[in-house]
């Protein structure tokens, strides 16, 4: 958002009444808020009494000069843009002004055009170093929404792993079962990082073809095969300057193997069709559920890939050995769907954390999730029963749970749309889908909106 000028306040100090009534003129014609100050101690005062956006200060006062003052602007709000007034004779002092953090300086005699530029430049710049600053707040905080949830002593071992690794900038291998939540240590690692306010970019490898996964990854130039239109960049130049996540790494073919060997020594990638060499800073984040040391004894992986790939190596337990998580996590999804959904589950009866606590968790905290989304469709009241669990006495969730996700899905939607009063916008939403998606389910559910 552009900051109109009568939302910017400058404060002049200069010793000379009419080098102040002058600026005050210019400015308050311009728009903007003007204060002045005849010296060093009321500009203080004036700061002290309400926050400022641009002080405009002349650099040769009587007791305290522009440079002292400037330095205690600061230390009062860093954010303050100083601008500094001098004469030709002293603008080696104004040099020095910004070498100690001044935005700029202006010479005597003004040229009011100039300086109602220079003003609008120093506007800009407080403008962009305001949304830098909103958007580092907005990184940590959902840097600490996608935080881990774990208590138990196997997971606070590995969120040391990931304070000791994340300082750094070496490449770390996840290991752990399918469900385990290896792409949220990813994230953990980045957010933590020097690199986390530059983005992370998730790579499924598993999910694509060979040839389709090198385009994805290394991108591709116009006419490079049939489709190919445009000119892309890949997954790599997209986490310039930040971490690339390359999930089920084990399932790559040797072509890619063979590429990546040779992206991660040179930190350098070409495109499909191409023949330039593009340089890329990343951080490399891998993960599988695959054994890959019997991958490399079978000759299914790259031996050198794999030490490229395994400096620092952080396996994550399976739910089933980390019990004292399970409850935990099951509250944190709670929230979760308290949010989405627009009412109140207060949590699960003692029954059904006991079910929770015995069951063996094959697909781990994903299953987890499941699980609490399942019930919290289910369940009526404002405590989740054994009943609204998605696995009968002495059954495994998986059968039942198949089974019935169609209709877990739909009467999910179904509720959500119910929950907004069918407004599409606000269900869909709520549940994380766009419109289009959620047009197509009511289609393809036979949803109506009732009369």
């Amino acid at each position: 958002m552009v900051m109109e000028s009568g939302n910017i306040r400058i404060l002049v100090v200069d010793d000379e009444l009419v080098v102040r009534d002058s600026l005050s003129s210019w400015f308050e014609e311009e728009g903007y808020e003007v204060g002045t100050a005849d010296g060093g101690k009321l500009a203080l005062q004036r700061m002290q009494e309400g926050s400022w956006d641009i002080g405009l200060l002349d650099i040769k006062m009587p007791g305290m000069d522009g440079l002292e003052l400037q330095r205690k602007m600061k230390e009062i709000d860093p954010g303050i843009q100083i601008i500094i007034m001098t004469a030709y004779a002293s603008v080696q002092t104004a040099v020095d002004a910004l070498k100690d953090g001044a935005y700029d300086y202006i010479v005597k005699p003004f040229d009011p055009d100039k300086l109602v530029h220079v003003i609008r430049n120093a506007t800009e710049h407080k403008q962009l170093a305001t949304d830098s600053e909103h958007l580092r707040r907005r990184v940590d905080e959902e840097a600490e929404e996608h935080s881990v949830i774990g208590e138990s002593p196997q997971m606070r071992k590995v969120m040391e792993l990931v304070r000791q690794v994340a300082r750094t900038d070496s490449t770390v291998l996840i290991l752990g079962e399918s469900g385990t939540g290896k792409e949220l240590i990813a994230r953990a690692i980045h957010n933590q990082s020097a690199r986390r306010y530059m983005p992370i970019v998730t790579v499924n490898c598993g999910a694509l073809p060979e040839g389709i996964l090198e385009s994805e990854l290394f991108g591709h130039e116009k006419g490079a095969f049939t489709g190919a239109q445009y000119k892309r960049k890949g997954k790599f130049e997209l986490a310039d300057g930040g971490t690339i996540f390359l999930d089920e790494i084990g399932d790559i073919g040797p072509k890619t193997q063979s590429d990546l060997l040779r992206v991660l020594e040179e930190k350098k990638i070409t495109r499909v069709g191409g023949n330039r060499e593009i340089e890329v800073d990343f951080r490399v984040i891998a993960a599988t559920n695959r054994n890959l040391s019997e991958y490399v004894e079978e000759g299914k992986f790259r031996q050198d890939l794999y030490y490229r790939l395994n400096v620092f190596s952080i396996e994550i337990p399976p739910l089933r050995e980390r019990t004292g998580d399970i409850l935990p996590i099951a509250r944190h999804f709670l929230e979760k769907y308290n949010a989405a959904m627009g009412r109140r589950v207060e949590n699960l009866t003692p029954e059904a954390e006991s079910k929770l606590l015995a069951h063996s968790w094959p697909g781990n905290v994903r299953e987890l999730e499941n699980a609490i989304e399942r019930a919290y469709v289910v369940c009526e009241g404002e405590l989740i029963g054994i009943n609204c669990l998605p696995f009968s006495e002495g059954a495994d969730a998986s059968s039942e749970e198949v089974a019935s996700l169609e209709a877990v899905e739909k009467k999910h939607i179904e509720k959500a749309l119910l929950n907004t009063g069918w407004n599409i916008s606000r269900a869909a939403k709520r549940l994380e889908i766009d419109r289009v998606t959620l047009y197509n389910k009511i289609k393809k559910f036979g949803l109506r909106r009732p009369d």
